[in-house]
């Protein structure tokens, strides 16, 4: 049932990824990236939302949002800023750059041959990677995978309110055939060796891959942890989510949804307000006007 909902939702909110950056990273770098709606007009312009990932594809670094507890980055691990919060990545974690607005907007305009091989070093400017024909001797520290999906916040779709600020998925929690697994190993192929194809192969495995982050961190919740997400994996509270998400024209009344979740009218009641934070009727009503919007 779960994932009839999640299914669902994913599909109206029209999720497209663009834009990689394969980032080799070197010496005491930092990094800081502004809020998502500052540059979503240069990225994702027919995108009402705008979220950024990094993939860690060689290497350990530091991630998190801006001004608060940053994350341990190794090789295999993903970050998503589902609500597009600004966000630092270095070396070390208390590193700070201030966000150059006019210089991302300047190049995330640039759009031929995704993804863009570029270097950090210190605080500057990442610049275009220079090939080397031998050995360098300042090897990169860490080697990321950059990219953002785009995806629409209507008709009502509790989904993107339910995730957190941060998603971070360490590489021992996702399957070795996972998408983030596959979609680094063939960014940075595309990265060297450009196919025909390759940038909406890439788009649509980043995808994937945000599908993949966000049963993981559904299946990851604690059990007491209330939410819509969390309802959904209620097994009573679940079906009733599926009734009203497949058959949203049906006048659901609190007698029909018991009949189908196997609870009474009242306990049926008193579960959905816990679990979700209103009742059936409340939460139905709420759906309604704004899918009209």
């Amino acid at each position: 049932m779960t994932e009839d909902v999640l299914s669902g939702l994913l599909r109206r909110i029209r999720l497209r990824g663009a834009l990689f950056f394969n980032v080799e990273c070197v010496g005491a770098w930092v990094t800081e990236a502004p809020a998502s709606v500052l540059i979503s007009s240069a990225v994702m312009p027919a995108s009402e939302h705008m979220m950024e990932y990094h993939v860690v594809l060689g290497g350990t670094c530091w991630a998190g949002i801006t001004g608060e507890p940053q994350f341990q980055m190794n090789a295999g691990d993903v970050i998503l800023f589902p609500h597009g919060d600004p966000h630092v990545m270095s070396s070390v974690p208390g590193l700070r750059a201030e966000p150059d607005l006019p210089f991302l907007m300047a190049n995330l305009r640039k759009r031929e041959g995704l993804p863009f091989m570029v270097r950090q070093q210190d605080d500057r400017h990442i610049q275009p990677a220079i090939p080397r024909p031998e050995p360098s001797s300042n090897p990169p520290t860490a080697t990321l995978l950059c990219g953002f999906l785009g995806c629409d916040r209507g008709p009502f779709n509790p989904l993107l309110s339910a995730l957190p600020r941060v998603i971070h998925a360490r590489a021992s929690e996702l399957s070795v055939d996972s998408w983030a697994g596959q979609l680094g190993r063939i960014a940075e192929a595309e990265s060297r060796n450009s196919r025909p194809g390759g940038e909406a192969v890439l788009e649509r495995m980043s995808e994937m891959m945000f599908v993949d982050l966000v049963r993981l961190y559904l299946s990851s919740m604690p059990k007491n942890q209330t939410g819509w997400l969390s309802a959904l994996r209620d097994r009573h509270v679940g079906r009733v989510l599926t009734l009203m998400h497949s058959h949203p024209a049906e006048a659901w009344t609190l007698e029909k949804l018991s009949g189908h979740a196997g609870l009474s009218r009242s306990a049926l009641q008193d579960r959905f307000a816990e679990l979700v934070g209103q009742p059936p009727a409340m939460w139905r009503r709420e759906r309604s006007v704004q899918q009209v919007r």
